[in-house]
Parts: C-alpha cells; structure tokens; sequence
C-alpha cells in the first residue's frame, strides 16, 4: 500500500473527516469551474440570443400586422407628392406660367404697367421665382386678379403689396397697385449638384 495513503489512515478519525471534506470541496470546485460554469455561460449567452430573437420576431410581427396601414399611407403620401409636383413647375414651363399671370390681370381688366421677372434664389431643392408686378385698374378688378391667381393650379404667392394713385372715375374706384408675385420651380438633379459645388459664401 502506498505509504501516503497508510499514513491518512492512521491519522485520527477528526483529520479523516477534514482531508474527507476538503478533497470532496475540491473536487466540488472542480466540477463547478470546469463543468457547470461553460454550461451555465453557454446557457445564459442562449438564453440573450433567444430574447433577442423574440424581440426582432415581436417587431417583425408588428410590422407585418401593420403592413396594409403602412401601404395605406405609403400610396397617400406618394399621391400629395405628385400633387406637390403639379404645384411646383419646373423651368420649361416657367414661361407659361408667367404669360397665364398676365392673361389673367388682362382678363380681370387690368392694365400692365411692369412685369420684371427678378433673379431665381436656390434653396435646397426648389427655386424661387420672384417677378415685380405693377398694374392699374379697379378695385374690383384687382381683387378678381388676385383671386384668379390664388386659384392657378401652380404655387403663386403675392406679397409686397402697396396701393397708390387711389381715386373715383365715374363711381369707380381706380387704383394701381405693385406687388411681389413669387412662385417656385423644382430643381433638376444637375442644378441641385452645381448648387453643392458651388462656393459658401
């Protein structure tokens, strides 16, 4: 017999019980470092990767529930957009739509005493299109003028506007008035990338 082994047995009971427990906590350790902890590791890094598969699974799931919702709004937001691009020219039919602004105050009765197209300001994808107006007729006339145009299918705005020379011909109010009438175009892609390149000031 191995004489370690012959010299435990021989040692009182008390120290048999302390060497008995301390290997079996030792190998207690043991089993619990090597065997259970990557176990218990494994398991919890599972458990996370499932949590998070539930998660994506619940969105995915949200999502899909919404999906005819989401088109809904998808194909109303699409229509306003091509309504928007209705609204807004691009510079082919700028021409036309300044000459549909003069037939319209020459329809209402208005006579044209200054037209002056001003230079374009580039924002970020729109240019706005401003044109110095000055005109003379009736107060009716000018409010039928500034109604037809509010009425155009494009965006036209008119501001700046000031009242002069107001006087009675024959029971009619005469007046001229000058304004601002700005309306606004879409930039093609070739312009919005000149604009980038184009120094800060």
């Amino acid at each position: 017999m191995d004489p370690q082994v012959e010299k435990i047995l021989k040692l009182p009971t008390r120290q048999k019980i302390i060497i008995l427990v301390l290997a079996s906590a030792l190998e207690a350790a043991a089993l619990v470092w090597f065997l259970y902890m990557p176990k218990y590791d494994e398991h919890q890094n599972l458990k996370a990767e499932l949590t998070k598969l539930q998660t994506e699974i619940d969105e995915k799931t949200r999502i899909s529930a919404n999906l005819p919702r989401l088109q809904m709004e998808y194909d109303k937001l699409d229509r306003e957009l091509a309504q928007a691009l209705t609204e807004l020219p691009n510079s082919k039919e700028i021409p036309s739509l300044l000459t549909s602004i003069t037939t319209l105050g020459k329809n209402a009765g208005l006579e044209f005493l200054v037209f002056r197209p001003k230079p374009e300001s580039v924002k970020d994808f729109y240019a706005e299109v401003p044109v110095d107006i000055s005109v003379s007729g009736s107060y009716y006339s000018v409010a039928n003028f500034f109604a037809a145009v509010s009425n155009l299918p494009r965006i036209v705005n008119i501001t700046n506007v000031a009242f002069a020379d107001i006087k009675n011909v024959n029971n009619r109010v005469m007046t001229r008035v000058n304004c601002l009438a700005t309306t606004f175009r879409f930039l093609d892609k070739k312009e919005i990338k000149d604009d980038k390149k184009a120094p800060q000031k």
